[in-house]
């Protein structure tokens, strides 16, 4: 009898088990892949060590405005492919070296519910006190004739690509297909992407998503918004943009970047009672779902497809489970699209504000206040949107385009899981020269 098993070792499965573990509990960990899930072996640290390598490629070209001027510069894609098998490899070696350490028991099979309290992992039936659902999710592939095409990949094809696409359209304007679309535009393909809705980034703050928009038209994205793919043939791209005129566009690849959907077939939800949508997974703030002892975490839920999310949406069921109470502040959990440049928010936009007929306040300030902005990027500037409540001004949303905003959303989502007001950032001190200095300007000028 275990005391938990986990059922799928991305962010949300192997860190909960190792959590559970060293708590002294007897944890089992079933992945029939590698560990590390979506996000290590074909999500984010893959598509990340190919966005630094894109920026570096894009800052030696543009080298002179720094001082630094090259000759005969080239992009090696298959050695950015090699680099970056190097970088999931050693990541991966680390997991299993954390499940070795923590006494977590890996088991390499398919693992299905039998019951509330069994898993039918390969031909064994193991029993639990608790199961950690992490399975994860899967890219969404649309009704689109065509979409199986030869010529079509999705993010994981993209990722293994050794030859540079002439030209690339991406259907999908989301975080996927920006941050593909940015990596292919830096280092010189000729790159469309085409977006059913509005507009980009859906979700992302309406200030925000304009300006990086225009950004990345200006390196050489061209974008079809409100605009409905009817089919792909080959290479070529049919679509209907909203006016109801019809065009074909004609790429060497085709990136299907619609979105991901959870891994919920071949579970044994529906045996075991357990309430679940197709987006989803049910759970709590807590992990739970309606039945006791099974929990969920990651992008099973279809709450927050995000590693990090994931990550503490498993230590909150662990939490939970073995009598530490703990609940997720989901308006707390930071987001970043990695593009060039990046995008980093967190908590509520304007317009979910407006929605919700919430009275605030709110700053814009430019990144450029901050004077490491301007030491780190040439010709570009950036912004920071901070949201307060009107009456208290609680911090309800912060929203960042540029650079290294990344590395400092964490604090502005530290000061929301606090629930810090703008005023008592007042005292806080932060280092100079640093990006994030333009943060602590917003927030002032809201105060």
């Amino acid at each position: 009898m275990y005391d938990l098993i986990v059922i799928g070792g991305g962010p949300g499965g192997y860190e909960a088990a190792a959590h559970a573990a060293k708590m002294g509990r007897k944890v089992a960990l079933i992945e029939k892949g590698a560990l590390g899930g979506t996000c290590l072996n074909v999500g984010c640290i893959p598509t990340k060590t190919f966005l630094r390598s894109s920026r570096l490629y894009a800052e030696c070209r543009h080298g002179s405005a720094f001082g630094v001027e090259m000759e005969s510069l080239r992009f090696n894609l298959a050695k950015v492919v090699e680099r970056k098998n190097k970088v999931v490899g050693t990541l991966v070696r680390g997991v299993e070296g954390l499940m070795k350490r923590s006494g977590v028991e890996v088991i390499r099979t398919h693992a299905t519910l039998e019951g509330k309290t069994k898993v039918r992992a390969g031909e064994t039936t193991l029993e639990a006190r608790n199961i950690l659902l992490a399975t994860g999710s899967r890219p969404v592939v649309p009704p689109i004739p065509g979409i199986d095409s030869a010529a079509v990949i999705d993010s994981t094809g993209a990722l293994e690509l050794t030859e540079l696409p002439a030209k690339l359209a991406i259907i999908g304007g989301g975080y996927i297909g920006l941050e593909f679309a940015s990596f292919f535009a830096a280092i010189g393909t000729d790159v469309i992407v085409f977006e059913m809705l509005p507009q980009i980034a859906t979700g992302a703050d309406s200030d925000v998503v304009k300006r990086l928009e225009q950004s990345l038209k200006k390196s050489g994205v061209k974008f079809q918004t409100s605009c409905k793919v009817t089919g792909v043939d080959g290479g070529a791209v049919h679509f209907e943009d909203a006016s109801g005129t019809k065009g074909t566009w004609t790429a060497d690849r085709v990136l299907n970047a619609t979105g991901r959907a959870p891994v919920l077939d071949c579970l044994g939800l529906e045996q075991s009672g357990v309430d679940f949508t197709r987006k989803g997974i049910i759970t709590s703030d807590r992990g739970k779902t309606n039945i006791p002892g099974l929990w969920a975490c990651g992008d099973v839920t279809g709450r927050r497809l995000l590693a990090h999310a994931a990550t503490r949406e498993g230590l909150a069921a662990v939490n939970n489970m073995f009598g530490r109470d703990d609940r997720i502040r989901y308006d707390a959990i930071p987001a970043v699209i990695y593009s060039h440049p990046e995008v980093a928010s967190v908590g509520k936009t304007e317009e979910e504000l407006k929605s919700l007929d919430v009275d605030y306040k709110k700053s814009l300030v430019p990144m450029a206040v901050a004077g490491r902005f301007l030491v780190e990027n040439e010709g570009v500037n950036g912004i920071l949107k901070v949201l307060t409540g009107a009456r208290y001004g609680e911090i309800l949303g912060v929203h960042a385009l540029g650079d290294l905003s990344s590395e400092f959303i964490v604090a502005a989502a530290q000061m929301m899981e606090m629930e810090m007001c703008a005023a008592d950032i007042e005292t806080v001190v932060f280092p100079h020269p640093t990006v994030s200095e333009a943060l602590k300007q917003a927030i002032l000028e809201v105060a």
